[in-house]
């Protein structure tokens, strides 16, 4: 997996410098799909990183937040997941909580990932068997309990409902960022402890390098009812939201949260 991670951090630190040269000036903003934002920058970014794996991994499918899906995707094998700017309305607003994140499934697991925050050069890599690093050194959850909790939310989509879980949790000690990827690098170098999306508008490229890096710093990632996230399904959508927890919690907090969430079937605000 060595190839692997050092083409994905190459990739993700010239896609960084593609998106600060944009930062400040972005251009007209499009929205797609429930007003998603998309700049140039994150289509330019798209194009270095898919072009530069197809480089790498001719035989690989990639699938990219800003390219078509398509239908040979789910038969393959190793599946490349790209967000080429995940936080694009931190980057419209002038907010540095955006980044690259690249990722790698096979068989329908994520095995590798890379987020990269180009704003300060933080990066986050794991590679499965071989633990999780920022800024190549490593990293591990921490070993909270569920009476402490310290929660990471979105910036520019937090809800009500968060206030909810939050009171739930019994903690108010909360902060917030905008990329995912950077949410679940603070649970996974343990800097937080949790970080809970119960919306269904993130997609798998928003999951996949996240949930590696997670996973190899000792931490858990399901859905808002527990489940395992299926990278392997036409649906991009992860329906039923986002729980990334460092572990230990990770029980208690699906069993407090359960009947806020229970309500909303699929959870829309995050």
């Amino acid at each position: 997996m060595i190839h692997e991670v050092e083409t994905a951090c190459r990739l993700a630190r010239e896609a960084g410098v593609v998106l600060l040269a944009h930062f400040g000036r972005h251009g007209t903003v499009d929205r797609k799909d429930l007003g998603e934002p998309v700049t140039e920058a994150d289509r330019r970014a798209s194009d270095l990183i898919v072009s530069g794996i197809r480089q790498e991994f001719p035989r690989d499918w990639v699938l990219s937040e800003e390219a078509p899906d398509e239908a040979g995707r789910l038969s393959a094998s190793r599946v490349w997941m790209v967000d080429p700017m995940d936080g694009t309305e931190d980057f419209i607003q002038g907010e540095t909580g955006f980044s690259v994140m690249i990722g790698l499934c096979v068989d329908g697991r994520p095995v590798m990932g890379v987020v990269y925050r180009p704003a300060t050069g933080t990066l986050y890599h794991a590679a499965l068997g071989d633990g999780a690093y920022l800024d190549g050194f490593p990293i591990r959850v921490s070993g909270t309990g569920i009476d402490q909790v310290r929660l990471v939310a979105s910036r520019s989509h937090r809800s009500p409902l968060l206030d909810r879980v939050r009171e739930a949790l019994g903690t108010t000690n909360e902060i917030n960022i905008g990329s995912v990827g950077l949410k679940v690098g603070l649970v996974a170098s343990g800097a937080r402890d949790l970080y809970v999306n119960p919306s269904g508008r993130s997609k798998l490229w928003d999951a996949c390098a996240p949930q590696a890096i997670l996973e190899a710093a000792g931490g858990t990632m399901t859905d808002v009812d527990g489940r395992a996230l299926d990278y392997g399904t036409a649906e991009l959508h992860n329906l039923r939201g986002l729980i990334a927890s460092n572990g230990l919690i990770h029980a208690p907090v699906l069993s407090r949260v359960a009947p806020l969430l229970a309500a909303d079937s699929p959870p829309r605000a995050g």
